[in-house]
């Protein structure tokens, strides 16, 4: 449906446009403007834009807001590995392939579904689609994440994740033997703009930092790394290491297209989860076992 035309004043010229619009239009958050911007629903005098469009005096902004697809997600009976549970959150081991939650052509077989069968109390504040989910993990990587049962959980969670005090480790084998034993990779990152489906070192991205450590080098040519997210950027840690020449073994995106192992996807298992409790005010934290398929792999390296 159509929207608003606007007319930018003089006061208002320099500002970006996804700021302008997300302080003009009541109740559309600023990645809300950008997504509208980015399937070309906002023009700027006729022409498609970017989101950090400087506006100028004058600028005719038309603004078209698709009608809301009205959308069911159903409860599935599906297993999941419950770490922990209480009134407030629930902590999940994700096993490798399943996702996390539904998204188009997608609404069946993800751990929303999970979670909904298993507990109708997630909280509401992503939505429909994602009630409760506070963080994400890749489809293909396993590993520990926590869900929110309440807004006022999932809003104290979702601080922790923005200030980066929630501490989250992977483990990662990865293509090749690292020549040093530490590191940090700070590189911004931001959608490829030539492959749509991947994300890209990018000037104008988002910045990223990831820290590592090796815990085991192969004579086969391979690393076991643990991975620091100091960020939690979409693919930061696969994108990462192949900027530095490692790519994750079996990792389809980014990684080698010859691969010794005969795998589903990429060998990253998120280990660790730290965090302050949203009610009890106490530092938790939960560790979780390398899926087997991750442990007969270094087995057969070692």
């Amino acid at each position: 449906m159509e929207g608003n035309i606007l007319t930018v004043s003089k006061e208002d010229e320099g500002s970006r446009i996804d700021k302008y619009l997300s302080e003009i239009l009541n109740g559309k958050s600023r990645s809300f403007i950008q997504g509208l911007i980015e399937k070309g629903n906002i023009k700027v005098n006729h022409k498609s834009i970017k989101s950090n469009y400087k506006i100028k005096y004058c600028d005719e902004i038309v603004i078209t807001i698709p009608e809301a697809e009205v959308l069911k997600v159903d409860p599935e009976n599906i297993n999941i590995d419950i770490l922990y549970e209480d009134k407030d959150i629930i902590v999940v081991n994700k096993e490798q392939g399943m996702v996390v939650h539904p998204a188009p052509g997608n609404y069946n077989g993800t751990l929303v579904n999970a979670l909904l069968f298993h507990c109708n109390d997630l909280s509401s504040i992503n939505g429909i689609i994602r009630p409760g989910i506070v963080h994400r993990i890749d489809k293909d990587t396993s590993g520990v994440l926590v869900v929110a049962k309440n807004d006022d959980a999932h809003n104290k969670l979702a601080s922790q994740l923005k200030d980066h005090s929630m501490n989250r480790e992977y483990y990662a084998l990865v293509e090749g033997r690292f020549k040093n034993d530490f590191g940090t990779v700070d590189k911004p990152l931001g959608r490829d703009k030539k492959n749509r489906l991947k994300i890209a070192i990018t000037s104008d991205g988002r910045r990223a930092v990831t820290h590592y450590e090796v815990l085991e080098r192969y004579d086969a040519g391979y690393t076991l790394i643990k991975c620091k997210l100091e960020t939690g950027r979409t693919h930061q840690i696969r994108v990462h290491m192949a900027s530095l020449g490692h790519p994750l073994v079996g990792d389809p995106l980014y990684g080698f297209k010859k691969q010794r192992f005969k795998l589903k996807g990429q060998m990253l298992h998120a280990k660790k989860l730290g965090f302050i409790h949203p009610s009890k005010n106490e530092y938790i934290e939960f560790v979780t076992d390398l899926p087997p398929y991750f442990e007969e792999i270094l087995q057969k390296l070692r």
